[in-house]
Formats: C-alpha cells, sequence, structure tokens
C-alpha cells in the first residue's frame, strides 16, 4: 500500500504513521516527493489495513499498489530518482557518462584512462577490480591493489569510482574506495549480495542478467530498496538471444518501457551489449535518443593489449568522437551530457 500523507504533514507525524504502518507487521519506506510524503507499506496486508490508516487524520488516501516491485514502482514515487555521487549526475535532465577499462590493469593504464575520459566529458571512471570470469584461468582482476589505483585516479581526476562487487562480503572493503558498486549481470539475483548493498547508502548500479525478464531485474532491484538504500541505477547491458553477429542483444525498448514503470534512472551498456567496438559509438547514440539516463563505456588506451574485453573496448579518441556526437543528441533532446 501507499500511504498518502496530507500536504503539510510534519516529521513527527510522518515517524508516528511509520510507527503504526510497522506495528502491523508492515514494512514502511518513507518517500519525500516535491509536493508531499509518502509511506510505502509493504508485506502481506489484510483488508482492515487499508481502513484503519484511512481514518488517520494526518493521511489523505492509501492507495494498493498493483506491481509486484513495490518501492520501485512508478505507482510509489511518482517523480524520476536522480542519482549524484562527487560530479556524477545520473536521471533528470543530466546523461551520465562511466567510462573505464574493463579491468584495472595496472598504475600506468587506469591513469591513463582517466585523465583521457575526464578530458572528454565522462564523470564516472569504470574499472573492475574483482572480475567474475567465466574460466577459473583467465585474469581475476587486481583486488584490493586495483582499488587503491581507482582511488588513485580519482584523486587526481575527480571522476566518481564504479566498481564491481562479487560477494557480500567484499562490500564493506569496496565501500572503503568506491563511489558506485556495481552489481554485474550474473549477481543480479544474488539475492544476499543485492541485500547487502541494500544496507550501505551508497549508489548501487545494477546490471540485468542475460536471461532476465524487466520483472525479475525490478524485483532484483526492489531487495536493494527494501532495505532502505533508494540510490539505485538500472543498468541494460543485452539479453542472450539466437543472434550470434552481436555478443548480446541490446534492447533498446528497455529505456521508455522501464520509464513508464519505474522512478529509477536507466542506463546503457553498449560495450557489453553488443560486444563490437565499432558498434558502440552509434549504440551511444541511439541509446541516448531513446532517453537514457546515463551510458557505461569500456575505454582502453590500447585495446589489443587489454587482458578483457579488448574487443568491445574503444580507444581514447573514438570514445572523445563518441562523446561529441552524443552531446550533440543529448542537447537536441534539452539533456545536458556528462
Amino acid at each position: 500500500m501507499i500511504v498518502v500523507m496530507k500536504p503539510g504533514a510534519t516529521e513527527e507525524m510522518v515517524q508516528a504513521m511509520v510507527k503504526r504502518v510497522e506495528e502491523m507487521g508492515l514494512k514502511a519506506h518513507v518517500i519525500v516527493g516535491e509536493e508531499r510524503t509518502v509511506i510505502a507499506a509493504a508485506g502481506i496486508k489484510r483488508d482492515s489495513h487499508q481502513e484503519e490508516l484511512e481514518s488517520c487524520a494526518e493521511v489523505e488516501k492509501v492507495v494498493p499498489i498493483v506491481a509486484a516491485y513495490k518501492v520501485a514502482s512508478k505507482e510509489t514515487k511518482p517523480e524520476p530518482t536522480v542519482v549524484k555521487t562527487r560530479d556524477l549526475t545520473i536521471g533528470g535532465s543530466h546523461v551520465g557518462v562511466i567510462a573505464g577499462p574493463c579491468s584495472v590493469e595496472s598504475e600506468e593504464q587506469i591513469l591513463q584512462v582517466a585523465h583521457q575520459v575526464k578530458a572528454a566529458g565522462a564523470t564516472g571512471l569504470r574499472g573492475g577490480a574483482f572480475k567474475p570470469r567465466t574460466s577459473p584461468y583467465s585474469f581475476q582482476g587486481m583486488k584490493e591493489d586495483g582499488l587503491k589505483l581507482l582511488a588513485l585516479a580519482r584523486e587526481e581526476t575527480g571522476l566518481a569510482v564504479v566498481t564491481e562487487v562479487m560477494t557480500p562480503h567484499h562490500v564493506d572493503l569496496l565501500c572503503q574506495y568506491a563511489d558506485v558498486l556495481q552489481i554485474g549481470a550474473r549477481n543480479m539475483q544474488n539475492y544476499h549480495l543485492l541485500q547487502a548493498v541494500g544496507e550501505t547508502r551508497l549508489p548501487v548500479l545494477l546490471k540485468r542478467g542475460p536471461a532476465a525478464s524487466i520483472e525479475e531485474f525490478l524485483l532484483a532491484a526492489e531487495y536493494i530498496l527494501d532495505q532502505g538504500n533508494q540510490q539505485v541505477i538500472l543498468c541494460e547491458r543485452g539479453i542472450r538471444t539466437f543472434e550470434t553477429h552481436t555478443r548480446f542483444t541490446l534492447p533498446l525498448a528497455t529505456v521508455p518501457y522501464l520509464h513508464e514503470r519505474t522512478h529509477l534512472p536507466v542506463v546503457i551498456d553498449p560495450s557489453h551489449g553488443t560486444g563490437v567496438a565499432s558498434l558502440v559509438p552509434p549504440m551511444c547514440a541511439a541509446a541516448i535518443a531513446a532517453g537514457c539516463d546515463g551510458l557505461i563505456l569500456e575505454v582502453h588506451p590500447d585495446p589489443s593489449r587489454a587482458m578483457s574485453d579488448g574487443a568491445q573496448s574503444l580507444t581514447p579518441q573514438a570514445f572523445a568522437e563518441t562523446m561529441e556526437t552524443c552531446r550533440k543528441v543529448a542537447a537536441a533532446l534539452g539533456k545536458e551530457l556528462g
């Protein structure tokens, strides 16, 4: 249910209503909107709950939430959520751009690419320190040493660090270094991990699993929101289909579809979505035209020597050219890139 408080409801009134909702055995999520405050009451409700809450003087109305995903639903919060950390803004009139290598490989590599993507207009730096790889013999990342290098790159450039967390027991470690915690596609339904990042207050970038439906994707986001972390970013990175000309199939219809159903911002990953560097720039422009709130791209100073995902990585020059094109598309829509 959504408990809509009357205009002018005080903080004391809101907290009293939260207590009342919790006494019913429901979980209360306070969402402060532009005009009024609402309380999303999640859990198993009885018919008497709605009547009891509607009888309270400070309550305007109580509305049942139809969607399976309660807190992520636009029914709960009509205004779009905007996520901000350092200079990275995702949502609203901003198209945030996160760029960097798939993996942190060395100090020289990460500092070089950080300065180059910053100069081209990126406001977030991606880079994997812990890497989930299909083969146990592939490069697994530099781990904490890689996190330290990301922090050094942030110190020199001011870019917000976006890096992947793979297990719940890594969450505290990554919180010491990261500005945004990324949940990779393989972990989209790792519910213990989702709950662990939900207990933090760092923004979380959640990638869609390659075989996940939109409802499964939003319910995964709900696990994070249900723990009280409202800073969730949805990332479409492509789904597995019968096609072989690209690594995955990148469904850009996801963007407007999600905007119709959720208040959460939507980021597109055309690097993983295509797996082909030459296809990344046009898909970036198309994603912005479709209304995405951000892009996350792989950029490497020498893709042919990359330790992972070189085939889908842009060179710094190609990234700068892509940014110029995307800036024009964003401006046509009244948005600011980066």
